[in-house]
């Protein structure tokens, strides 16, 4: 059984591969969450199915996945405009996965907490989710150092959770800030 919060999250973050890489593909010899969570043998021909990347949102052909990410703690922060909560909102949130933690912050930006590589993208495409945030595919517009994040092409927001806009009146200019879940995928692009 896992005893601490930092394993339940490091088995999270294992099975957000898994279901990354078996959604991309068949994968062979991938742990269920039972096993990983009970550090049990795989068998040969184990398997880990999740949905699919809707099509929208999928990665250029050829790309390859680098590392994924949950959000362990996040929001999305809204402005009021004319009266309500719309428009663009301002992540903030820890992620931790395959390469450690990593800071999603405004820009978007991720930085690697554990060797300082950071980028910036830009949203590419979208697919709605009834009731949350809808699932993304970012292009990386910037690279500063070259470590976990350094060779990152594509980012793609993956089994999205909450951070919807509240509905009703606001004052202009007040925030609010929306907490919510994600699985983060980092691509790096075909060579």
């Amino acid at each position: 059984m896992i005893s601490t919060s930092r394993s339940r999250v490091r088995a999270l973050a294992v099975i957000g591969m898994a279901g990354v890489l078996a959604a991309i593909g068949p994968v062979t010899r991938q742990a269920s969450a039972a096993e990983v969570a009970e550090g049990a043998t795989m068998s040969a021909n184990a398997r880990v199915d999740i949905p699919r990347i809707a099509s929208s949102i999928k990665p250029p052909a050829g790309s390859r996945p680098v590392g994924a990410y949950v959000v362990t703690r996040g929001t999305q922060t809204y402005t009021c405009a004319g009266g309500v909560f719309t428009g663009a909102s301002v992540p903030e949130a820890q992620l931790i996965g395959t390469g450690g933690r990593v800071h999603h912050f405004k820009g978007p930006s991720w930085q690697s907490e554990r060797d300082g590589s950071l980028i910036t993208a830009k949203k590419t495409a979208e697919s709605p989710r009834s009731g949350t945030i809808p699932e993304l595919l970012l292009t990386v517009d910037t690279h500063a150092g070259s470590g976990i994040l350094g060779n990152v092409a594509y980012v793609s927001r993956l089994l999205t959770s909450g951070g919807i806009a509240p509905a009703g009146a606001c004052v202009d200019g007040a925030t609010t800030a929306v907490p919510y879940g994600a699985l983060y995928v980092f691509w790096a692009a075909k060579r």
